[in-house]
């Protein structure tokens, strides 16, 4: 079976993904580019006798390597050689994504255009035609649409006849005008004499070098003998300033559109009708200026409700599991530490965590939805000018956003960010946000001391943190990063109806990371907690909590907490919550539940603590706010290229964390008792 590797490519919200999961279905593997911690996709397709090995490039809108993303896609498709591109187009913004498909061109590669969405293209008046497309850009285009499946066989055969060269793809050269064909032709024949990157494409790299390309004007001056041709550049365009005024790239990028507007004219057919897309009638809603804000208020208060309501019932018998299980290895197993570790250590840990998976699940479906429909863009631009005044910016707030997942790949996303600043300012801040590694602790301490009442508490826990990253935001804005007043430019995509099978990678994507948590590092925290809190064993009997190694740990970090209502034990799992937030819920398994002979479940122990409502709401806050976890801390280390960024970190949320506590657990004490 010949493998066929096909570079999926395209701008953000073409459609690629859809693209590439009806392509590949369950076929996945995620992964990270080799020395670099942005996520790479790769999927396979078995077909006809073929193996395809589709690697999905990261979402741009150019190759010029102003990104990382941009970085990767270019120098994955220059250095590994993929047998064909396969170059995703969205047909209703056919303009716009024409200028990547250039730049893919110019890297001389057998490539596929698949035209995509050509249902949301005709429905807006606008009908492409296909053929005539293919011979004006000399590769061959196939209309589809990714979340129906269309085109999906047509464009199969395609890419193998590509591939395998029975299928013309020749990309047209662009012409640049005289002057600058000239300039390449020297260039180009320079290049040849001088035997500079032989395996890079020559008139690409000409192009490049007029363009001023960073990174390909570093890799040729680390090339012995490349001075002749660095000062030969650098004489060519200033000649061509001279001539234009304008810099050869801007002549470059002018000649670019200039083509994809020509063959926008010659291939593309607009209906005289205008109308009103459904997008737009939409959008007139859900972004208005008055009902914009408290819609996307309601939204996220339903998906809250929902996910407790919804996540009751799974949740309930996940308890009654773990109870059986628990019942049944008592019974099974004499007393010992065997047990012990079992039952109080890992069941008493990980089952702690483990109950509260529905809920995680119906929480990720939920933000997952968000993204399919296109609901998500609409929310960062509503929030945009609620949080503008207070020092949050548009750009900012789309990583902010993504907090509410994972704060590691959120704080990873400021690359996209151009300034420097503001992409500090962000990543410093973004601690904030309340990650779905916070939510078992919120779910745990709200279901147990606000029965009925779990949605307000927890949505309002989510808005404190937004709250607070504004104020911080504010703060840092005038005393470490300069501030400035940015233009808020986003693209809002066509809303879309999410498909089954995109809803399910997506879930699936981020459970697997959580359950993944839970058989690694939660599971090790529970058991060496356990083990701190059954030694020194006195006759082979455990020792009283309070007497074991822990309880002696938790009594010195008692008098610092004890202000805020948390006993030891409280005080340990905060300790704890440092490798993962998670890691909190399963020490207070471990902690409440230790030595016990009963069954009863973490909330009813709880409740027999004689913790109070307003010192568990003191410690919901306290874990929304305070230090980040270790992978955030090594994200924002490796962002910043400081170790000083994290202990800022540390330092303020620390403070934050403890006067915010503080002053709910006052508050709560006068209201809730």
């Amino acid at each position: 079976m010949s493998e066929i590797v096909v570079a999926l490519a395209g701008n953000p919200n073409s459609g690629k993904t859809t693209l590439f999961n009806a392509l590949t279905g369950a076929r996945q593997k995620v992964g990270n580019w080799p020395g670099v911690t942005v996520e790479k996709k790769e999927g396979e397709l078995r077909t006809n006798g073929h193996l395809f090995r589709i690697v999905d490039l990261p979402g741009t809108y150019s190759l010029t390597p102003y990104s990382l993303e941009e970085v990767i896609a270019r120098n994955f498709i220059l250095e590994e050689k993929p047998h064909v591109i396969l170059n995703v187009v969205d047909a209703s913004n056919l303009e716009r994504n024409l200028y990547l498909t250039v730049q893919l061109m110019e890297l001389g590669r057998p490539m596929v255009i698949a035209l995509n969405m050509i249902d949301v293209a005709k429905s807006r008046g606008i009908y492409v035609d296909a053929e005539n497309l293919s011979r004006l850009l000399g590769v061959p285009v196939v209309p589809t649409v990714g979340t129906k499946g269309l085109g999906m066989e047509d464009l199969i055969g395609v890419l193998i006849e590509v591939a395998e060269g029975r299928r013309e793809s020749r990309p047209v050269h662009l012409y640049y005008g005289r002057e600058i064909e000239e300039a390449l032709s020297e260039l180009v024949d320079l290049l040849e004499e001088l035997h500079l990157l032989p395996a890079y494409p020559r008139r690409w790299l000409a192009l490049k070098l007029l363009e001023g390309d960073r990174e390909v004007l570093s890799r040729v001056q680390r090339e012995e003998g490349a001075e002749p041709l660095l000062s030969r550049v650098r004489e060519i365009s200033s000649r061509l300033r001279q001539i234009f005024d304008e810099s050869p790239e801007a002549l470059i990028v002018e000649a670019r559109y200039g083509f994809i507007s020509g063959a926008v004219r010659e291939a593309v057919r607009i209906s005289a009708i205008s109308r009103k897309t459904f997008s737009e009638r939409l959008d007139d809603i859900l972004t208005h200026r008055l009902l914009g804000f408290p819609i996307f208020i309601g939204v996220m208060y339903l998906l809250f409700y929902l996910t407790f309501k919804l996540g009751a019932y799974p949740v309930a018998w996940l308890e009654d599991l773990l109870k059986f299980t628990e019942e049944s290895l008592r019974g099974l197993l004499p007393p010992g530490l065997l047990r012990e570790v079992l039952v109080e250590g890992v069941l008493g840990g990980v089952g702690g965590v483990l109950v509260y998976l529905p809920n995680i699940l119906f929480l990720f479906l939920g933000i997952s939805l968000f993204e399919d429909t296109g609901y998500l863009a609409r929310a960062a631009f509503i929030m945009d000018r609620v949080m503008h005044s207070l020092g949050l910016h548009g750009k900012a707030f789309i990583p902010l956003l993504m907090g509410f997942g994972c704060n590691v790949p959120a704080i990873m996303a400021t690359r996209t960010m151009e300034n420097p600043r503001e992409r500090l300012l962000t990543i410093l801040i973004n601690p904030l946000m309340s990650c779905s590694a916070r939510f078992p602790v919120y779910i745990l301490f709200a279901g147990t001391f606000f029965r009925g009442h779990e949605t307000q508490v927890v949505f309002g826990l989510y808005a404190l943190g937004i709250i607070m990253a504004a104020v911080v935001a504010r703060f840092f804005g005038r005393i470490l990063v300069k501030e400035e007043d940015l233009p808020f430019v986003l693209e809002l995509p066509p809303y879309r109806l999410p498909t089954l099978r995109g809803l399910f990678f997506h879930v699936w994507d981020r459970t697997r990371i959580y359950l993944r948590k839970m058989g690694g590092v939660i599971l090790v925290a529970s058991v060496l907690l356990w083990a701190f809190s059954a030694f020194p064993r006195t006759g082979g009997r455990p020792p009283e909590l309070s007497r074991s190694y822990i309880g002696k740990a938790g009594r010195v970090l008692e008098p610092v907490l004890a202000p805020l209502g948390f006993d030891w034990r409280m005080s340990v799992a905060l300790v704890t919550g440092f490798v993962a937030k998670e890691v909190v819920v399963s020490s207070l398994g471990v902690l409440y539940k230790a030595g016990e002979q009963t069954t009863q479940t973490l909330e009813q122990a709880l409740q027999a603590s004689g913790l109070s409502p307003a010192a568990a709401l003191a410690f919901m806050v306290f874990v929304l706010l305070y230090v980040p976890c270790v992978g955030t801390l090594i994200a924002i280390w490796k962002e910043t290229g400081s170790l000083k960024y994290p202990l800022i970190n540390v330092a303020y949320q620390l403070i934050l964390a403890w006067v915010m506590a503080f002053l709910v657990y006052r508050l709560g004490l006068l209201w809730l008792g």
